[in-house]
């Protein structure tokens, strides 16, 4: 099953870090990445920019609403992901903790969860509950 950990830090903290803790994150990082490689379980893994870049869509009464930055305001902001292919939670969980989320002495935590799988079509397309792919109504 895929997993995807959402890796939450604060961002005041990784922009006062030094260019030391920073390298020591990015290593962690790379060294997590090579290792879920070599096990046959990355599937994907980006940092994001700074929330600041952010901008959240909304749609109400049909009208479509942009706004620059993030949907809320928290102590932790979403710095990235990785998506890794494991055989179960306990697997996920056990490699969750070796991402590292701070920086600078901040803290940070890594969110776990499932990746709902849609069983495909013929055309190879997803499938919701028994509805056809746009392909395959075609």
């Amino acid at each position: 099953m895929r997993y995807m950990m959402l890796v939450y830090t604060k961002e005041t903290e990784m922009e006062k870090a030094s260019r030391e803790d920073k390298a020591q994150v990015f290593n962690g990082h790379l060294a997590v990445q090579q290792e879920t490689m070599r096990r046959g379980v990355f599937r994907a893994a980006d940092p994001l920019k700074f929330t600041a870049s952010a901008t959240t869509v909304r749609v109400q009464d049909g009208k479509v609403l942009v706004t620059d930055g993030p949907f809320a305001e928290t102590k932790e902001q979403l710095a990235g992901y990785y998506i890794l292919d494991c055989a179960d939670l306990d697997e996920a969980l056990e490699w969750a903790a070796k991402i590292p989320t701070g920086c600078g002495g901040g803290a940070g935590c890594i969110e776990v969860r499932p990746i709902h799988e849609f069983p495909k079509g013929s055309d190879g397309g997803p499938v919701f509950d028994g509805a056809r792919s746009p392909a395959e109504e075609g």
